[in-house]
């Protein structure tokens, strides 16, 4: 994916993506399923998969009795067979797909694109009357990661690789890492009706998925952070860190917001 500022960060190119899609997966899936289950019966309805990633919810979307239509820049790592159609599609330059839907879920998606609150639009416009739109997003600007550490060094080389990370490289790429505490307003302003967020996170312990996802940013994101200032070094001990029981993260807060169409 391409923005206007940069490159997205998270390539699905790149070697590693497969495992990123697996750690998120195991990380987020459980309060996506949650709220879905609360807030609709999937039985027969369509919906629309944005920056399907792994796959992994629309797998369950259709196991519910969705009809799913999941769509990504680079669709590769999306599972043929799974009970889901899979296309090609760029969100930012081309028409939301097959509209209306019943539903629509987007996660972690619309912080990396920098006109995010346009397509936000373009999605609730594209639902059916009552149609769902759930965006979940991460609020990553909030600093003070670390809980515990083996000892004070490595509590400062973690808060520093996620300051790199989170103050420098990823909006230089048009990232908002406030966009999950902006998204209920942008629904309200989107004309969304009964729209209600709830926000969640948990510690991380080394060796965990949410610790090993550090391991994943230095490999991704490797050339930024020595030109930031960290060293061969240094990233090598994040990835010993990210499997260190020792380490204890606190989770990023993820906002999950529901709005439906008048």
């Amino acid at each position: 994916m391409t923005t206007r500022r940069g490159t997205y960060s998270f390539d699905n190119d790149d070697p590693i993506a497969a495992l990123r899609h697996e750690l998120l997966a195991e990380i987020l899936d459980p309060f996506t399923v949650e709220r879905l289950e609360r807030e609709a019966d999937l039985t027969g309805r369509r919906c629309l998969e944005v920056g399907a990633g792994g796959g992994s919810i629309a797998a369950w979307l259709a196991a519910q009795g969705g009809q799913v239509l999941a769509t990504d820049l680079k669709p590769q790592h999306l599972r043929a067979g799974a009970g889901y159609r899979v296309l090609r599609h760029d969100l930012v330059t081309e028409p939301v797909p097959e509209p209306p839907w019943d539903l629509i879920h987007a996660r972690l998606v619309l912080s990396h694109l920098p006109s995010r609150v346009d397509v936000l639009r373009r999605l609730a416009a594209s639902l059916v009357p009552e149609g769902m739109l759930l965006i979940e997003e991460w609020a990553s600007a909030i600093r003070g990661v670390v809980l515990a550490a083996p000892d004070a060094s490595a509590a400062e080389l973690v808060e520093r690789y996620y300051d790199i990370l989170v103050g420098q490289l990823l909006p230089a790429n048009g990232n908002d890492p406030a966009w999950g505490c902006r998204v209920h307003a942008a629904m309200l302003a989107a004309g969304l009706t009964d729209v209600t967020t709830e926000v969640r996170a948990r510690s991380w312990a080394g060796g965990t998925a949410g610790a090993r996802l550090i391991a994943v940013n230095v490999e991704q994101q490797r050339a930024g952070m020595l030109a930031a200032g960290l060293t061969e070094r240094e990233l090598g001990r994040l990835c010993e860190l990210a499997e260190d029981p020792r380490l204890v993260v606190r989770g990023i807060l993820t906002y999950s917001t529901v709005g439906h169409r008048a």
